[in-house]
């Protein structure tokens, strides 16, 4: 883990609040017993209502038997099966019946010694019903686990990508998604230019070393969330059909047909699952990776402080930080639309060998990063960019190379966006 889990910790100036990282752990378990109910009481129900009955209404085979005796609402019948006799307690009435007058009759419904249809379990000729019908009142059941699926799965999901974000830039967020049109245009009217980014994205969560903290793009809590996406439903789907299976199993008929047809699927969904735990596991020990800014935007030229913290249990070979400037062109060809990428300017601003961060207290560095006289400013037209950033990437022992982007906005010719 990268830290522990704190009830209580410091957060801007003199003000304590409650942790976050603790804070969205009870979260993501209140919402993870309710996917697991969820996933509990669906397979409960399909394996032993839906199932069955779905099997006896398009699976069992139609024959014709004779009612031994009849008690309360259940009868003796004797059928016959590739010529062999076949004895079985069945119900009298179908699942779907609800107090007709044929129900009301009971067991007169099928007289001792008469011959009546019935149906029988290919799978297991010793049973058979006299009656088929489907439960209204079971699809009702269904809404229950269905209901704990989509309240925990989406609450997870929502956990998931939450992680690693303030509660200034998620409420900065929903503001700006409530007046998205509104601040776009009030974006515009303050840019001198109008192919230059606004920089408010980036100054509107504030740091506590320096003046702004910079938003990360393509944080890991996306990638995550995409896995537990695939994740869920995939093993979830799999997971009915392999109880099914195991019952066969269990009942001494395995339906090998299905057990080979299961395989490669149960194979897909382990691998989804380790993929998602190795995924996990690796966004919790490297730990977020902060940067901050003292000026923003920047201009060619020009110099600011930066102050790096990179929190984790971890030993690493190295750890650095880049100023890059990519240049992106979208284009047609034919019927495709094609996007180029091309780095322009990389210049090394920090890099540190063999550093170990210790538990509880993150690596923390400040240096000075300058941009280069006459370089291109940030652009954004319809078909082109320019986009600057600080990257930070590095080598854990025993893990694979990370890297993290950290976007800013360079303006030309000295002439900054109004922060009004």
């Amino acid at each position: 883990m990268a830290r522990s889990f704190r009830l209580y910790e410091k957060k801007r100036g003199n003000r304590w609040t409650g942790s976050k990282r603790f804070g969205s752990l009870g979260e993501g378990l209140f919402f993870a017993v309710f996917f697991l109910l969820g996933c509990v009481g669906l397979v409960f129900i399909l394996a032993t209502q839906v199932i069955p009955e779905w099997r006896v209404n398009h699976a069992f085979v139609e024959s014709q038997c004779t009612v031994l005796q009849t008690r309360g609402g259940e009868a003796q019948i004797e059928y016959s099966v590739s010529g062999k006799p076949h004895l079985a307690w069945t119900r009298t009435a179908s699942a779907s019946d609800s107090g007709g007058p044929d129900q009301q009759e009971g067991p007169g419904r099928f007289a001792e010694g008469g011959r009546y249809p019935c149906w029988y379990d290919p799978v297991d000729p010793d049973v058979a019903v006299l009656a088929r019908g489907y439960t209204w009142w079971l699809w009702l059941t269904l809404s229950v686990p269905i209901s704990f699926l989509l309240i925990g799965g989406g609450g997870l999901i929502y956990t998931v990508l939450s992680l690693g974000k303030s509660a200034e830039r998620r409420a900065a967020r929903v503001t700006r998604s409530a007046s998205r049109d509104l601040s776009e245009k009030t974006a515009t009217t303050r840019s001198p230019f109008p192919h230059v980014p606004p920089a408010d994205q980036i100054t509107d969560s504030p740091g506590t070393e320096l003046a702004y903290r910079l938003p990360m793009a393509g944080s890991p809590a996306w990638t995550l969330g995409l896995w537990l996406a695939a994740c869920l439903p995939w093993n979830g789907l799999v997971s009915l059909f392999a109880v099914v299976a195991v019952n066969s199993v269990w009942e001494g008929h395995p339906d090998w047909i299905m057990i080979l047809f299961l395989i490669p699927f149960l194979a897909i969904g382990i691998g989804l699952i380790v993929v998602f735990v190795r995924q996990l596991v690796l966004a919790t020990a490297i730990g977020p990776t902060l940067l901050e800014i003292s000026d923003q935007p920047l201009y060619p030229g020009g110099k600011c402080d930066v102050y790096l913290s990179q929190t984790g249990l971890l030993r690493m070979n190295w750890l650095e930080v880049l100023l890059v400037c990519d240049e992106e062109a979208t284009y047609r060809h034919g019927t495709n639309t094609r996007t180029e990428s091309h780095r322009v300017f990389q210049q090394s601003v920090f890099r540190r060998d063999q550093l170990e961060v210790q538990h509880g207290m993150p690596l923390a560095a400040r240096f000075a990063a300058e941009v280069p006289c006459g370089a291109m400013h940030s652009f954004k037209a319809e078909h082109n960019e320019v986009n600057w950033k600080f990257i930070v990437r590095g080598e854990v022992a025993g893990w694979p190379n990370f890297e993290r982007s950290f976007p800013v906005i360079v303006c030309p010719n000295g002439h900054g966006i109004s922060k009004s």
